[in-house]
């Protein structure tokens, strides 16, 4: 007899959060495009506002983007009138990224269509298993919450 296709992928762990973080991802990214973002802008907003003034070149290496794709999201965001880059007061050969009063009003709102999408993700569990899970995935992510 022959074992169902796949059957023995699907059984991994690592698969099974791949498929979750897919979905999760997927959630994530259909609430942020109802506020006009995609992901890589609503991280780049949260970094700068937890951040903030950051100098540019810090903020990447802080989030893990390439310099070329940063400054792309940047200059959208700059656009947007979502946030502004001025001389870094530390060091005035570099721009420093802060949020705008928009900016920041976007972001509570993207936030809050994030906390409302991981809530329908984790739906099917009860508060004490979320609370549980939440606890399980920082001891297997490798980062300390």
């Amino acid at each position: 007899m022959t074992e169902a296709p796949l059957t023995a992928i699907r059984s991994l762990p690592s698969w099974l959060l791949g498929r979750a973080a897919a979905r999760g991802r997927a959630l994530v990214a259909e609430a942020l495009a109802a506020e006009g973002l995609k992901m890589w802008h609503h991280v780049v907003l949260s970094a700068v506002r937890d951040l903030a003034p950051v100098a540019q070149a810090d903020l990447g290496r802080g989030i893990g983007l390439d310099p070329k794709d940063l400054v792309g999201i940047l200059n959208d965001l700059q656009s947007a009138g979502f946030v502004v880059r001025a001389p870094d007061p530390k060091d005035r050969r570099k721009n420093a990224v802060s949020l705008t009063r928009e900016g920041r009003r976007l972001l509570e709102r993207c936030e809050k269509a994030a906390r409302e999408a991981n809530d329908a993700l984790l739906a099917p569990l009860s508060a004490a298993e979320r609370d549980h899970f939440m606890d399980l995935l920082i001891r297997i992510s490798g980062t300390d919450g």
